[in-house]
């Protein structure tokens, strides 16, 4: 299967450019301030890939923001989701993020692939498209369409809202958010392991 993948952020407070037909009152997009307390953050991390074979896009949001931990979480998720499908394959275009090309996810690649092969599961073949080149990429028309979808003119989102508008318009199923992990965070856990 081909796949294009990439990552965007949906904020709570920006407003997308676009146009309307209006009546006698004009509608107006105003970039939205956060009320003192609120605990959402102001944009979501998501990480999507458009599927060639169905034109469906698959996401996975992200507690925190993109890196290497996460992304090998989500290229996990993608094998086991392709594998349920019966796929052997995923050829996955992406750009050159530090979190695509960096060591732990080139490792996790070449490991998973070992396995794949071994095992008959889904393989994961990455190509990377030239730098500064989003054009490219088919799956970024997608998230501007999706941005002008779910914007609210009248008031603030909530993160909720948001991730369920996004997931509502593509028509995907809503998966627990990934989670970025820390070192410290690790190490706590292993301690906690062995005592």
């Amino acid at each position: 299967m081909l796949g294009f993948q990439d990552e965007t952020w949906w904020s709570r407070l920006a407003q997308p450019s676009l146009h309307s037909w209006a009546g006698a009152r004009p509608l107006r997009l105003h970039e939205l301030a956060v009320a003192k307390g609120d605990p959402d953050p102001k944009a979501l991390c998501c990480y999507g890939l458009f599927r060639t074979d169905t034109g469906a896009m698959l996401l996975r949001f992200v507690d925190g923001r993109p890196v290497s931990q996460v992304t090998v979480d989500y290229l996990r998720w993608l094998a086991q989701v392709l594998a349920q499908e019966g796929k052997k394959a995923l050829l996955l275009v992406w750009d050159n993020a530090s979190w695509h090309i960096s060591q732990q996810v080139r490792q996790w690649l070449r490991a998973h692939n070992r396995q794949a092969k071994r095992q008959g599961a889904v393989r994961i073949v990455a190509c990377r498209l030239p730098s500064k080149s989003p054009w490219l990429n088919p799956i970024e028309p997608r998230w501007m369409h999706g941005k002008k979808a779910i914007a609210e003119p009248e008031r603030l989102l909530t993160a909720a809202e948001v991730e369920d508008r996004v997931v509502a318009y593509y028509g995907c199923t809503h998966e627990q958010r990934l989670r970025q992990t820390t070192t410290l965070q690790k190490r706590s856990t292993k301690k906690k392991k062995a005592a």
